[in-house]
């Protein structure tokens, strides 16, 4: 998915290149990769694996080299506010997939099999062809280009980064807007997560349409508080 208004720039196809920018992590192995042939390379990160609602969100983001926001980092090490100055940026500066997979298909094919579907979707949902992808964790997904997994990915790869923010906040908003419309189960402070909170909700009012029915305790209809 690309942003309205974004400028659809081509990956430079010429020798690896300095960025004009500099950002918290570096670009060494979007680089790397560049100097090996490689010509438009993706970073993918999900999030949402561990709460007890809402989607699973994953992101692919192909950084432009040459105009690289300041200051990626893994979305978990940054402010709320942070993140989305920074997500306004990445998405008027890279090209950006996004995609999302539901509680209920969660609860279908579970969440191991619904991320890396989110993942494959993502890297779809891109405007252009990635021919490399960096995948954060040791589990990726089977893409139809070359691909490295890279525990903690998040924390030392750029494009990777960027995918971690972009996911959080996109995954953020659809939780607050959850929030409103169930407001007991603090969807916006909790992001879905098991809170003591959230599951004292749970245990006296029930779940709510979008929590994963097949995720303990819920699956289990017990609650230990």
């Amino acid at each position: 998915m690309t942003a309205p208004g974004v400028p659809a720039f081509i990956p430079r196809m010429t020798e690896a290149i300095r960025p004009k920018q500099k950002t918290g992590l570096g670009l060494a192995r979007e680089l790397s990769a560049r100097a090996q042939g490689f010509t438009c390379i993706a970073g993918l990160d999900e999030v949402g694996r561990g709460p007890l609602a809402g989607p699973v969100v994953s992101a692919a983001v192909v950084l432009d080299l040459d105009n690289v926001p300041k200051g990626l980092a893994d979305s978990k090490a940054l402010t709320a506010a942070r993140r989305e100055a920074l997500f306004a940026e990445i998405l008027a500066t890279s090209h950006v997939g996004i995609a999302s997979v539901s509680h209920r298909d969660i609860d279908t094919i579970n969440i191991r099999q619904a991320s890396l579907l989110a993942m494959c979707r993502a890297l779809a949902a891109l405007p252009c062809t990635p021919d490399m992808a960096f995948v954060d964790g040791n589990d990726p997904p089977a893409l139809p280009c070359a691909t490295e997994a890279v525990i903690k990915g998040d924390s030392s790869i750029a494009s990777i980064a960027a995918a971690s923010i972009v996911a959080k906040v996109v995954r953020d908003r659809m939780m607050a807007r959850l929030g409103n419309a169930y407001p007991a189960y603090g969807f916006a402070s909790n992001a879905g997560y098991s809170t003591r909170a959230h599951l004292t909700v749970i245990a006296s009012e029930g779940p709510c349409p979008f929590h994963r029915l097949s995720f303990s305790p819920l699956r289990q209809g017990l609650l230990d508080l």
